[in-house]
């Protein structure tokens, strides 16, 4: 019987929460790391009881801690993120230009095939890899040589967020920036490309249509159609079919076409999941009710899918890194709030249900399906 096990990073530390494939029955460990910000935790495919997590504290900085029994003992490993050669500047909130800084971990994407090499986007935004299962971590510097110096902050900071590993090449990875948009390299890394062609931004940037400066919030990609990428961007829901040269609009019949996360169904390609909230200054739902939208068309067409979620009264928000899904047969959603709550639908979003409250405030979601 395949078993579940859900990777939760909030405010005040992580937590392992364990079902198996009915996903009924839950059992939560942690806090790990108690009192820390645990950015993001995510687990090996290659190796399922190797993760990686990233702790954060404004008071002590940032560290990478590394399990290798699926959670139960975490040891520290390298923590020298250093840009390569003379980082330079970027611009920053008032246009003028700014050091390149490194500030925390924002995301780890392990390799898909070596359980030792895994991937860390940063702020200020770069991507290093570790080929040593996190001892030591180099910079993919070509990355900044994509018009890093027109780079510049959101609201949350100028983080890379967002790393797609394409599975029938490596070699081919997507990543996306706040606030400088999305790229694409061909080459493991040497070399990268802006991808933001079709993308408007005209509340943000003078040059609405520049190739780059959008803020994207998440990618996301089903492993069987490599070539065809879903955005949530700060307006509008996007989609390319042709590996992010051209984004077309699918927003459609939204409440809004604002929000963080978006998710496909591990099954159907063409079931995309969203959370829409009110705007980029009300980050809650639309009339206070919790709605995940599922569109099975690939976009423009949108459900709203409500059944077990608060309808009323409900003020929550649902950041980029907090809506994942599984691989078993009845694919499983989940997804956490900023008020603490983890919930599952294990029937595609059908029907939702809560695995636990109260937690301190959900930063990110993974999932790992496990025999």
């Amino acid at each position: 019987m395949s078993h579940i096990r859900v990777l939760v990073g909030t405010r005040k530390g992580a937590f392992i929460l364990t079902s198996d494939e009915r996903r009924q029955d839950w059992q939560v460990r942690g806090p790990h790391f108690p009192g820390w910000e645990i950015y993001h935790i995510n687990g090996s495919l290659a190796n399922p009881n190797r993760l990686y997590a990233s702790q954060s504290s404004g008071w002590f900085g940032q560290q990478i801690q590394r399990s290798d029994d699926g959670g139960q003992t975490w040891q520290p490993v390298g923590n020298q993120f250093a840009y390569e050669g003379t980082p330079g500047t970027h611009q920053f909130y008032d246009g003028t230009q700014h050091p390149w800084e490194f500030t925390r971990v924002w995301n780890l994407q392990p390799s898909l095939t070596d359980p030792e090499t895994v991937y860390a986007g940063v702020e200020d935004a770069a991507l290093f890899r570790s080929t040593d299962g996190g001892q030591t971590w180099n910079e993919l510097a070509g990355l900044r040589d994509a018009k890093g110096h027109l780079w510049q902050p959101g609201a949350g900071g100028m983080c890379l967020h967002t790393i797609l590993i394409d599975p029938a090449n490596p070699q081919r990875i997507f990543i996306a920036i706040s606030a400088a948009g999305a790229f694409r390299t061909e080459d493991g890394g040497q070399n990268w490309q802006p991808i933001n062609n079709g993308l408007k931004s005209e509340f943000e940037l003078p040059d609405p249509s520049a190739e780059v400066g959008h803020c994207v919030h998440n990618l996301a990609m089903h492993p069987s159609r490599p070539g065809v990428l879903f955005m949530q961007k700060h307006w509008d829901v996007m989609r390319s079919d042709d590996g992010g040269n051209l984004w077309r609009e699918v927003s459609g019949n939204l409440p809004s076409d604002f929000g963080f996360p978006i998710a496909v169904h591990a099954h159907e390609p063409e079931t995309i999941y969203v959370v829409p909230i009110k705007s980029d200054s009300e980050h809650y739902p639309p009339d206070g009710k919790l709605r995940v939208y599922r569109s099975r068309t690939g976009g423009n067409d949108w459900e709203a899918l409500t059944n077990g979620l608060p309808q009323e009264d409900c003020y929550v928000n649902v950041l980029r890194s907090a809506l994942a899904v599984d691989r078993l047969d009845s694919c499983g959603i989940y997804f956490g709030t900023t008020g603490g709550q983890v919930y599952v639908s294990a029937d595609s979003g059908d029907h939702w249900r809560p695995i636990v409250r109260d937690l301190p405030a959900v930063l990110s979601v993974e999932v790992q399906t496990l025999p």
